[in-house]
């Protein structure tokens, strides 16, 4: 019994392990410090002129965006199922993110046969600006202490609102004649938005939240990732969240590539992110066999317990 409660010994870790697993942490980690800084100064330095004469008739603009919203439907139910069941605040933060990034993929699919007002403030607002922010919260809620997550919630609903309202104010400066069906969105959106100087403030607040939200989800997916590897225990949550800071970096990568004026990359950068992201979360949850005889070994020990009180 108490074997099964003994962490392996380094020895027992395979070698691909031993190489793998720091030099992916060592790389994320870098990646993470160069993304943020590169981020920021997208973010507010000059924007590149760009039109959208060319007409784009991929069919990636509908694929891409439908499967993504598939992977990322499924993904949220899943984790939303998980707070139903156990009430823990990080699992809604979480699913609501992932709802958020769903709703985004859908929207992109309306937006690529015609333009809706409302398709069009679903795919800003709750992809540009709402949804790294509410994953990344989840992590917060996960590995910071009360008084900080408290802190960090009030602020991200204050912030939601504030930015909600100032999402429906820009929407009538929208110039709706610079819209093409035949071009994604995320090359063309910078033309009917007007520019924060004329209005479009909510453009100066999308890196807040973007940052806030990369920040905690790749910086919490490689701590989880480095203490359970230091630990030598439960290898698939280390690889699980591998995975997940693979695919946040991926999307947050693609977000700083669309305001680069490279939007075509988005689609593709979108599905992969959503990807890896379910592929670490079932990684990271899945049970493994010392997890379950652990489990097993409590219900005996509480029902032997229980007979000898009785």
């Amino acid at each position: 019994m108490n074997r099964l409660n003994t962490p392996s010994t380094p020895s027992q870790q395979s070698k691909f392990s031993k190489k793998l697993v720091p030099t992916s942490l060592i790389l994320l980690g870098i990646v993470l410090v160069v993304l943020m800084p590169l981020a920021i100064w997208v973010a507010y330095g000059p924007m590149p002129n760009q039109t959208s004469d060319s007409a784009n008739s991929s069919s990636n603009n509908v694929i891409f965006p439908l499967i993504s919203a598939g992977v990322m439907t499924t993904f949220s139910i899943a984790v939303l199922n998980r707070y139903i069941s156990s009430k823990k605040m990080y699992f809604f933060f979480w699913g609501t993110g992932l709802l958020m990034f769903s709703i985004v993929s859908l929207s992109e699919i309306y937006l690529s046969i015609q333009w809706h007002s409302w398709a069009f403030f679903s795919w800003y607002f709750f992809g540009a600006v709402l949804n790294a922010a509410w994953i990344g919260q989840g992590t917060i809620y996960l590995l910071s202490s009360r008084q900080w997550t408290r802190f960090t919630v009030t602020l991200l609903l204050f912030g939601s609102l504030a930015a909600l309202i100032i999402m429906l104010q820009t929407m009538s400066m929208l110039d709706v004649s610079k819209f093409s069906s035949n071009v994604a969105i995320s090359e063309q959106y910078r033309d009917i938005m007007p520019t924060p100087s004329n209005g479009g403030v909510i453009r100066l607040l999308t890196p807040i939240f973007n940052i806030y939200g990369a920040t905690a989800l790749i910086g919490g997916a490689i701590w989880s990732a480095y203490l359970f590897w230091r630990k030598r225990v439960l290898s698939n949550r280390v690889f699980g969240n591998i995975l997940i800071a693979i695919g946040a970096t991926i999307v947050s990568a693609a977000s700083i590539l669309t305001r680069m004026g490279y939007g075509k990359w988005w689609y593709l950068g979108e599905l992969l992110s959503a990807t890896l992201l379910f592929a670490g979360f079932i990684l990271a949850s899945r049970k493994t066999y010392l997890q379950v005889t652990n489990q097993k070994v409590k219900l005996v020990s509480n029902t032997s317990n229980n007979y000898i009180n009785e």
